[in-house]
């Protein structure tokens, strides 16, 4: 792993947020986008590589299937704020970059942004955006994780400091209650954005994947369509070193803990003390307020 400091966050517009999600702000701003572009957004840790995978299978899985075993998740579909570069090792990851040097149609972009950071071409082309939520019990318990064993992220210290800094919407890319809800909002004016929830997706794969075809235009036969569903099953792709990110050993220590962990739902209960559970859900009460938007904790 390169030698790299924990970040600290600070408020950006905001927003908590870190050095390499905003030190390339202008270039990811002014990005363009193409009419044709496909934009997954999430809260980190709510099922963005899960959908990655099955976005690129949808579009890319029978015309080129060699991209499956030789090109890694995150160069198939590029993280378009982040921006690492390391001159001593030589080490650069830088989204947008990679963005540009897709020669496929539709690109696949993900992003974490808050509604309001996303760069306006998006909304301007009319380009298809797929976001997918989590619930913000085990989407905690699995940011915890993240933090533990990625350097690029803050330290996560104590799991009941974790918690109460996400209570306080103190996580890269702020509030997970600002974050779910800014999307959900945008989703009643803005008709190219499908909301996905991952609960659904545990629980009904094929299903979900159906609803994506029918948004995104695709008519897959369904021979194909149950293969992806067999093909993005958790643990095939926890072992899938195209997909569970263990390339990128320069940020990431799969000692500490793997980044692709558990995958279920229902998890937060092996993590929440009794009175945690108690002061999340009177916290929760107060800040979720839109009775449409409903999370489920446990499937």
């Amino acid at each position: 792993m390169a030698s790299v400091s924990r970040p600290q966050l600070f408020d950006f517009n905001g927003v908590s947020m870190i050095n390499c999600f905003t030190d390339n702000w202008e270039n990811v701003q002014n990005f363009q986008a193409r009419p044709d572009d496909i934009l997954l957004a999430t809260y980190p840790k709510a099922g963005t590589t899960w959908v990655s995978y099955i976005l690129d299978l949808l579009y890319f899985g029978q015309t080129a299937p060699d991209r499956q075993t030789s090109i890694p998740i995150y160069e198939r579909v590029p993280f378009l704020e982040i921006s690492i570069s390391n001159p001593e090792d030589g080490f650069r990851f830088v989204g947008e970059e990679l963005v540009k040097k897709l020669d496929t149609s539709p690109r696949l972009i993900k992003t974490h942004f808050p509604v309001q950071f996303v760069p306006k071409s998006f909304w301007e082309q009319n380009c298809r955006i797929v976001y997918v939520a989590r619930n913000a019990k085990d989407n905690m318990v699995s940011y915890y994780h993240f933090n533990r064993m990625n350097a690029v992220q803050p330290a996560a210290g104590e799991w009941s400091d974790f918690f109460e800094g996400f209570l306080d919407g103190k996580m890269v890319f702020g509030s997970w209650y600002d974050h779910v809800n800014g999307w959900w909002q945008k989703k009643k004016t803005f008709p190219n954005l499908h909301y996905m929830f991952f609960e659904d997706l545990a629980e009904d794969t094929h299903g979900e994947i159906n609803k994506l075809c029918s948004f995104l235009g695709l008519s897959v036969n369904p021979e194909i369509k149950q293969h992806i569903t067999g093909q993005v099953q958790f643990d095939n792709m926890k072992k899938n070193d195209m997909a569970n990110y263990s390339t990128l050993k320069e940020i990431m220590d799969f000692k500490t803990s793997p980044f692709m962990r558990k995958g279920k739902v229902g998890d937060w209960k092996n993590h929440f003390t009794v009175a945690q559970n108690e002061k999340f859900d009177e916290d929760y009460k107060q800040k979720m307020k839109d009775p449409t938007l409903q999370f489920r904790t446990l499937i």
